[in-house]
């Protein structure tokens, strides 16, 4: 036995042969392997990555001006969400009928109640000053120094502005008043009514503000 393992020592030394190189190849290929799957991740990363950031408008676009579009169905009547366009508040209301028919009941008490003064597209020049009847879209800064005026959509004694308020917005900082189609009272601070931005309507139940090309 001790002759077969001397003349294969001697036959694997004669060849030049390495019993472990076998061994260290398969362990360089598996590393090889590794290193080019590893690879081949951070570029599949680095491809997808940008093209999963431009599917979200950037914060700059935002900024910018980028029309900002809204899920109406989310709003139920009676309901006011606030939105961000151009960095202003923008608040959507959703009128309920009841609101709507106290709209004309403040035209005596408001300074510019068939909105004269530009403060609307021409398509939100009435008396409710909105596309839709139930929907008002307002900017919710106020026209005298640009506080941001609170909703008081209560009526009566429970909004705390008396038991003939019939439900609008009141600005703290200087007591101006303005009703549910955002007009103000007379002898209010503020020297205008509250904005209203462009926007449009893309469908039953989505709204598109800061754009008004498609209006519907």
């Amino acid at each position: 036995m001790a002759d077969n393992i001397d003349q294969g020592g001697n036959l694997a030394a004669s060849t030049g042969v390495d019993p472990g190189a076998g061994a260290v190849d398969k362990r360089r290929r598996r590393t090889l392997i590794a290193w080019t799957g590893a690879a081949g991740a951070v570029a599949g990363l680095g491809i997808s990555g940008p093209f999963v950031m431009s599917m979200f408008p950037s914060e700059r676009a935002r900024a910018a001006g980028a029309p900002i579009e809204v899920d109406l169905s989310k709003i139920e009547p009676g309901m006011m969400v606030t939105e961000e366009w151009r960095g202003k508040p923008v608040w959507v209301l959703h009128r309920t009928e009841g609101m709507i028919e106290r709209v004309p009941s403040t035209d005596g008490a408001v300074a510019d109640p068939e909105s004269r003064q530009p403060m609307q597209p021409d398509y939100a020049r009435n008396e409710l000053r909105s596309i839709r009847p139930n929907y008002l879209v307002l900017v919710g800064i106020c026209t005298h120094l640009g506080c941001s005026p609170s909703q008081k959509l209560e009526v009566g004694e429970a909004s705390g502005l008396g038991a003939d308020w019939n439900g609008g917005f009141f600005c703290p900082c200087h007591g101006s008043k303005f009703d549910l189609a955002g007009r103000v009272f007379k002898g209010a601070p503020a020297p205008a009514n509250l904005e209203v931005p462009p926007h449009t309507y893309l469908s039953d139940t989505r709204l598109l503000i800061g754009e008004d090309s498609k209006r519907g």
